[in-house]
């Protein structure tokens, strides 16, 4: 077989959705990091900063594992940003509002995501070959950081979850929990593996999803009533 045979054959809107997903995916898990670290470092904490972390190279915040779950199951995570809750004032409501910060920014970019999509729809009079691509991208940008927002909000060290419940638990419960962190992915990955949190993760995603489009669509639909 030729080399143009062999690329006659492939299925190239396969290989750009693949291609949209690894995208949608690298750029989650950078804004999902690199805002962990910006929030640590605003509360005290160079650590981050010092590591090299504070970038928006996806290349320094990679997980290999974590990226190829996001990518086929749109639940996944990246490699964690060092903390040292030394360097904060208030350690535990700091550390909570740095867990917060990664979560927060992958729903931001959805509804980035969603808005933009939206307005693409209400502007374009059809004639773009490119733009049901475009459009594509949007949604896998929605899809994936909401999944990755939804995933991480589970309360199961080292998720952010846990770092946000331990904020409100006694000093005690908080310090035996911390003992068992190294364990929790242990167990997230045998949820995972099992399927246990298949349906409420997806259930969670999409309502999650539905209420960002909701508000997203906003713009396009005055966009619309002043154009109509």
């Amino acid at each position: 077989m030729s080399f143009l045979d062999w690329l006659q054959q492939l299925n190239f809107t396969s290989l750009i959705d693949e291609a949209m997903v690894v995208v949608a995916a690298l750029l989650g898990i950078t804004f999902h990091e690199t805002c962990h670290g910006l929030a640590a470092y605003w509360l005290g904490d160079p650590t981050a900063k010092n590591a090299g972390r504070l970038t928006l190279n996806p290349i320094r915040h990679v997980d290999v594992m974590g990226l190829v779950m996001l990518a086929i199951c749109r639940f996944g995570w990246a490699k964690p940003v060092p903390v040292d809750m030394r360097n904060f004032r208030h350690p535990k409501r700091d550390m909570a509002l740095t867990a917060l910060a990664g979560p927060v920014a992958n729903l931001l970019l959805a509804f980035a995501a969603l808005a933009a999509r939206g307005l693409l729809l209400a502007l374009s009079r059809g004639n773009s070959a490119a733009l049901p691509y475009l459009i594509a991208l949007l949604e896998y940008i929605a899809i994936i950081n909401t999944g990755l927002a939804v995933f991480n909000f589970i309360p199961v060290s080292p998720l952010d979850g846990s770092k946000i419940l331990y904020s409100v638990l006694p000093e005690k419960a908080y310090l035996t929990l911390m003992r068992y962190e190294k364990y929790g992915m242990f167990l997230i990955m045998a949820l995972l593996l099992l399927g246990v949190l298949d349906t409420p993760l997806v259930y969670a995603r999409t309502a999650v999803l539905n209420a960002l489009n909701r508000v997203a669509l906003l713009p396009a639909y005055a966009l619309m009533n002043l154009s109509g």
